[in-house]
């Protein structure tokens, strides 16, 4: 949703007009199905979960490939243009509390797995739905002390705090995840491909509005994991408006 309304605001100060926002429409399918029937212009996704979840293939774990793939099938399939990568990737991560992590002397999925612990895993009920995170989770074989459980975003980790939970499935720019009682488990194994925070955009639009392309062509590069993870925490763990967040970010990358 910051980033969303990041793209809102700067396209509103390139363009001099308000933009309409559908910021929180829902997950990838009702994003994408919006997309194609022109209820929106554009919004964020990720390459990795434009080839998982849409177009059904097996992404590639090199950077350059899996952008320059989903930009041409994208455009043949639904005249979809991928513009250049925003900066971030944001993969699905294993996430436990530091100090269990010291106890078991785990840093890697690889060594989770092969750990004593039993692990009560969570994640959200969004996450549960995926297509593209769980599978790949599971090749770790992690031993689970019962079935993964879903749950509301908001208790994850507090759930994961009280013991409840001893290891939770979540975003690598999750806003909790710049706490340091928690610790992301390393992808030893590599299996995530990349998760390139990219902006989908209907390819009519930049016909509609020559502007367009010039202006979000200026947000390319200018995001990182630790500033994405940054705002969702003041948002969601602070509770700032969305809206002063992105403010604050487009100022800081000389954008506003």
């Amino acid at each position: 949703m910051v980033v969303g309304e990041i793209v809102a605001q700067h396209l509103e100060h390139g363009l001099q007009r308000k933009v309409v926002r559908r910021l929180g429409l829902g997950g990838e399918p009702i994003a994408f199905q919006a997309l194609t029937s022109g209820e929106i212009t554009l919004y964020p996704e990720y390459t990795a979960t434009i080839e998982i979840g849409i177009l059904k293939e097996t992404p590639s774990p090199d950077r350059d490939i899996i952008v320059e793939r989903t930009r041409k099938e994208m455009f043949r399939t639904a005249k979809l243009d991928l513009l250049d990568p925003l900066g971030y990737d944001s993969p699905p991560v294993m996430v436990v509390r530091t100090s269990d992590a010291e106890k078991s002397k785990i840093k890697t999925l690889s060594e989770a797995a092969a750990a004593t612990d039993r692990w009560k895993l969570g994640f959200s009920y969004e996450f549960q739905q995926r297509g593209d995170a769980l599978p790949v989770i599971n090749t770790y074989k992690l031993p689970l002390a019962r079935g993964p459980r879903g749950m509301e975003p908001a208790q994850l980790f507090p759930a994961l705090l009280s013991g409840d939970l001893n290891m939770v499935a979540t975003n690598a720019t999750n806003g909790s995840l710049a706490s340091p009682e928690f610790r992301v488990l390393t992808d030893d194994k590599q299996v995530f491909p990349p998760y390139l925070a990219c902006l989908l955009v209907r390819d009519n639009a930049f016909t509609d509005e020559p502007q367009l392309r010039p202006i979000l062509a200026q947000l390319a590069g200018k995001f990182t994991g630790d500033a994405v993870r940054k705002m969702d925490a003041e948002v969601d763990l602070d509770h700032r408006r969305p809206s002063d967040v992105a403010a604050d970010f487009l100022a800081s990358v000389g954008l506003k």
